[in-house]
Formats: structure tokens, C-alpha cells, sequence
């Protein structure tokens, strides 16, 4: 009877540590792809801010080659 005892505690234990595993790894799995998200806007905000400040240099130079042109 003992011997069924243990069997069973063995297979409790590993069960327990699957199960440890799996919450592990969907945690890191998260934080991971929180990073992923969090890099891909950062750059995203960036991209936008750069095309922001070549459309006012553009604006900018054709405004100054308007007032050239009138003089």
C-alpha cells in the first residue's frame, strides 16, 4: 500500500512542476511580448515625430523659396 503512496506523490510532484513550468513560461511569455509592444510604439512614436519634422522642413523651405521668388 505504501508503494502506492509514493507512486501517486511522484506523480503529484511532476504534475506540479509542469504546471510551475507552464506558469512560468506564459509570465515570461508576457513580459516578453509587453517589451515586443512597448519597443514596437516607441519606435512607431519616433518614425511619426521624424516624418512630422521633414514635412515642417519641407513646408518651411518651399515658404522660403515662395518669399525668394517674390523679391
Amino acid at each position: 500500500m505504501e508503494h502506492d503512496k509514493d507512486r501517486l506523490s511522484r506523480a503529484e510532484i511532476g504534475k506540479d512542476a509542469i504546471q510551475s513550468t507552464a506558469e512560468a513560461a506564459a509570465t515570461t511569455v508576457g513580459e516578453v511580448s509587453s517589451i515586443i509592444v512597448g519597443a514596437v510604439r516607441d519606435v512607431a512614436t519616433a518614425v511619426g515625430g521624424f516624418a512630422t519634422e521633414v514635412f515642417e522642413i519641407r513646408e518651411a523651405s518651399r515658404r522660403a523659396a515662395e518669399e525668394h521668388a517674390e523679391d
